[in-house]
């Protein structure tokens, strides 16, 4: 029941029952990533959109799927070998919010203290 809900009224975690009903009609299956995210385009149409794999997170859509879905390329990586050049790292999504984010010496979240000022600076102080 809670599966039911939740594809009728909530957009972020999967797709609802409108998106749904809307592929079904209008939308051709082009390819699915790496991460279990399935990309489809309208039949009659220049649209295309995607069913992610859990949680609706744009940054979790790969480059090559990127340019796809932004129509800078007109074939999609599914359809071609997309091989990424080799000082390309593999695609990671945003992870700002979790506790993999990154925080450098001196945030708030990080433990230890911030590092000592050098005798390159000198803290400004209102006189």
């Amino acid at each position: 029941m809670k599966q039911f809900l939740a594809e009728i009224f909530v957009w972020w975690s999967g797709q609802t029952w409108g998106t749904r009903l809307f592929t079904r009609l209008h939308g051709v299956y082009v390819g699915t990533d790496e991460a279990g995210n399935r990309y489809f385009e309208e039949r009659t149409g220049p649209r295309r959109w995607v069913l992610y794999n859990g949680y609706a997170e744009a940054s979790a859509i790969p480059p090559g799927w990127h340019g796809w879905m932004h129509h800078r390329v007109d074939v999609a990586p599914s359809e071609e070998s997309y091989k990424p050049r080799v000082w390309e790292k593999p695609h990671q999504s945003n992870l700002t919010g979790s506790a993999l984010a990154y925080r450098p010496d001196g945030s708030l979240l990080n433990k230890g203290e911030r590092p000592r000022v050098t005798g390159d600076y000198d803290a400004w102080s209102p006189e």
